[in-house]
């Protein structure tokens, strides 16, 4: 396996957990356990950042001058990237829709 190769499965590694996790806190934030929901959503953000620096890495390396491969599974890291960030924030948004309803 080359080094493209390996960012992209660190890529989708983190990012996959962090989208797992905003699931869960959406679950958590349904049935009322905002504290757990938010520890939950905290999480998910540092497995986000751990993907968003991995990605980074290969736009520095890019940046450089360091001719990198179109890859497919660099494309998909790319996508699970993109896709988990935005579950994440819609995750929040839905925590706290939970909450105002419950104040209500």
């Amino acid at each position: 396996m080359n080094e493209l190769e390996l960012v992209a499965f660190e890529i989708i590694s983190n990012v996959g957990m962090g989208k797992s996790l905003a699931m869960e806190a959406i679950r958590e934030g349904r049935q009322g356990n905002y504290e757990l929901a938010e520890q939950k959503l905290e999480e998910a953000k540092q497995f986000l950042l751990q993907g968003h620096h991995a990605h980074a890495g290969l736009i520095q390396k890019e940046a450089a001058g360091e001719k990198l491969e179109f890859s497919l599974i660099i494309m998909h890291a790319e996508d699970q990237l993109i896709s988990a960030e935005t579950i994440k924030d819609l995750a929040f948004e839905m925590i706290e829709m939970h909450k105002s309803l419950n104040r209500a």
